[in-house]
């Protein structure tokens, strides 16, 4: 009798975590890195504050949410490296010749990606506590937070995913990364509030899913939680979680019909 598609996704989960054990020093990197943005970008944007229309008193609490968002981003667009090495190796096609689902294969990759962004994000809120970050919204804020980059991680993940499936280069994964990654930043409110973007710019940030999370995660840790936001924004990420998903599983299925 097969095993029930949990049991497979837990086992293959396993094995991601087992292996991310044998370089711990890529959770030291992933932590290290939000580290010396909140202290780099709290320190050199502090006097931002006192620009008419920021709207906010202290720029690090401003500031935390899109590190966070920021930092599920770059993790999750380098999740597709490790598809590559499992095709390189070998190790992929063996996989593919077991009775294990192919959902179960993307799922249990997706599901250790995402233990790992958990670890990252309680992490970096402790790292923002201690550079002064103050968190009104309490416990209940600090979970809609870690909730909104784990639904923005597991997209990122997934396209991650999809794109090394389909073109089974490593270069080529860095490349479309870089090409994605760099003008999400940029063109979100993760650093600087929709009031001061170009106009150009506050229409673009309305489409990226790095503004929908940080928006979330803001709110939610503020005194007053706007419930529209919560709503609107989170059936966004929890929409595109699952469509990016559904592509990665479709990519998995392809790559499988071309051997």
């Amino acid at each position: 009798m097969s095993a029930t598609w949990a049991v497979q996704t837990g086992l293959v989960t396993r094995r991601w975590v087992v292996d991310s054990f044998r370089m711990p020093w890529g959770l030291g990197v992933s932590v290290i890195q939000p580290l010396l943005w909140i202290v780099l970008f709290g320190n050199v944007f502090k006097s931002v504050t006192q620009v008419p229309g920021f709207g906010h008193d202290d720029y690090i609490t401003f500031l935390v949410p899109g590190i966070l968002m920021m930092t599920m981003l770059y993790s999750g667009a380098w999740a597709g490296t490790g598809f590559i090495d499992d095709i390189k190796s070998g190790v992929m096609d063996r996989l593919l010749s077991s009775p294990v689902r192919r959902s179960a294969l993307v799922a249990g990759q997706l599901t250790q990606q995402l233990l790992l962004s958990l670890v990252q994000g309680v992490v970096l809120l402790l790292i923002g506590l201690a550079a002064g970050a103050r968190y009104a919204g309490g416990a209940g804020g600090i979970a809609l937070a870690i909730t909104a980059s784990l639904l923005l991680a597991a997209s990122f993940c997934s396209v991650s995913a999809a794109v090394a499936l389909t073109a089974r280069d490593q270069t080529a994964l860095i490349g479309i990364s870089t090409l994605v990654v760099l003008p999400a930043t940029f063109l979100s409110t993760a650093l600087m509030p929709v009031a001061l973007l170009p106009h150009w710019v506050e229409v673009a940030a309305r489409f990226n899913p790095l503004t929908w999370a940080t928006e979330l995660a803001r709110t939610g840790m503020s005194d007053s939680v706007d419930w529209g936001i919560v709503a609107t924004r989170g059936l966004l990420l929890l929409a595109l979680a699952g469509l990016t998903y559904a592509w990665s599983v479709s990519a998995m299925r392809r790559y499988q019909k071309s051997l």
